[in-house]
């Protein structure tokens, strides 16, 4: 193995315009090679090899533990795919869909928890709604998961449920799930039969007391789209010949309140400690501790692709291609079309300030890189990322 092609192309990210980057590469339950490049905080120029590891916020990483924790509960005979919502949140019973001509009616369907895994239950990720601001009215501002999910049912589908698929909150939903189910508060539910097991000291859903380890989110701004304040403000980050990075503070906006626990996007981790996940789903479920988290064949079903046709049709991010959608994960089904030197299998998802989960059953490997920045160029540095990767075994 010979990992230098995957420095340099770290290297190559930070010099054109990530600020900073870190990943952690595991084969068959070890740790074979990490790297750091650029800044861990640009404004401060403190590079991200010269700090303890510092904290992401991975956003749409986080819902590999989620569905990873809600397959323990499947495990354990709680629920079947195919189960209605409403028999775990009552709440969900009499769900309805918006219709083209703007009438609601009542769902010719009820929401399942296999619509929840695959995003397929008709949700959006539309937070300005009357569930939210019912929710922060009557939780003070709290924002409780089981309650602001518990109103989110009275907002209204925009499809019926399980005839497409649309990126959402569905995985927030799954969340309330597993708190119903287990009788935990979500979080604590992660912690105690994901995290810990794994030996992930490192990994939260709140930022509080953790501030000064969390990496600053940036923005970059094309140099078309910049404009004078922006470039007065510049001074004190990161020119690029393109454009600007600016510095849009350290807040997850999905975290929406002291007491939601987001499914969706609540993780706060450090690479090298959300690589132990990746790891262990690489190993049929089985951590780097000697404890196992998921049965090798749940995590067979979890890669396996889930979509019907009619919903593949919207299932068309450009770094996705050759791929399909499993138990909320990014699936390879197509090395052609993908253009992945990959192996059919290898699964994972990405987040939105450019956090990648991959695991690769068949070589049982593992990795995790991060970066943060929000327009994180996904379609440009995530099928290369990945061929540089494999190409480096």
């Amino acid at each position: 193995m010979d990992f230098s092609a995957l420095k340099d192309f770290m290297d190559r990210l930070t010099a054109w315009r990530i600020p900073g980057n870190s990943v952690s590469v595991h084969l068959d339950g070890k740790e074979v090679f990490s790297y750091r490049s650029g800044w861990a905080d640009v404004e401060a120029r403190v590079p991200m090899d010269e700090t303890p590891d510092p904290l992401f916020f991975i956003f749409s990483c986080s819902k590999v533990a989620t569905v990873t924790a809600a397959l323990q509960l499947y495990e354990r005979g709680l629920f079947l795919l195919d189960d209605p919502l409403y028999d775990i949140i009552p709440a969900f019973r009499d769900v309805t869909v918006l219709r083209a001509d703007g009438r609601r009616t009542p769902a010719r369907r009820p929401i399942t928890l296999r619509h929840l895994f695959t995003m397929t239950a008709g949700l959006t990720y539309d937070t300005g709604t009357e569930a939210f601001a019912r929710s922060r009215q009557e939780t003070d501002g709290r924002m409780d998961t089981l309650a602001v999910i518990r109103n989110l049912a009275a907002d209204p589908l925009s499809f019926e449920p399980g005839t497409r698929w649309q990126y959402s909150l569905c995985h927030d939903v799954l969340g309330a799930v597993v708190e119903t189910v287990s009788g935990m508060r979500f979080s604590n539910y992660v912690r105690t039969h994901v995290f810990e097991p794994l030996g992930m000291t490192d990994s939260f859903y709140h930022p509080e007391g953790h501030e000064d380890r969390i990496a600053p989110l940036y923005h970059f701004k094309n140099s078309g789209e910049t404009h004078l304040a922006d470039l007065q403000r510049a001074d004190a980050s990161l020119n690029k010949a393109d454009g600007v990075l600016r510095n849009v503070g350290k807040h997850n906006p999905d975290i929406y309140g002291p007491a939601y626990d987001s499914g969706g996007s609540g993780v706060i981790t450090t690479v090298s400690d959300y690589a132990k996940l990746s790891s262990a789903l690489a190993c049929g479920g089985l951590g780097e501790t000697g404890e196992r988290i998921l049965a090798p064949g749940t995590v067979e079903l979890l890669r396996t692709d889930q979509l019907a046709p009619a919903q593949r049709r919207d299932f068309n991010w450009p770094q996705l291609s050759g791929y399909g959608y499993g138990l909320g994960i990014r699936t390879l089904t197509d090395k052609a079309l993908s253009g992945s030197v990959g192996n059919l299998g290898e699964f994972g998802w990405g987040g939105a300030a450019g956090a990648t989960v991959l695991a690769d059953p068949s070589l049982r490997l593992g990795v995790f890189y991060a970066h943060h920045m929000l327009n994180p160029q996904e379609s440009y540095y995530q099928p290369r990322l990945r061929n540089v990767l494999y190409a480096c075994l």
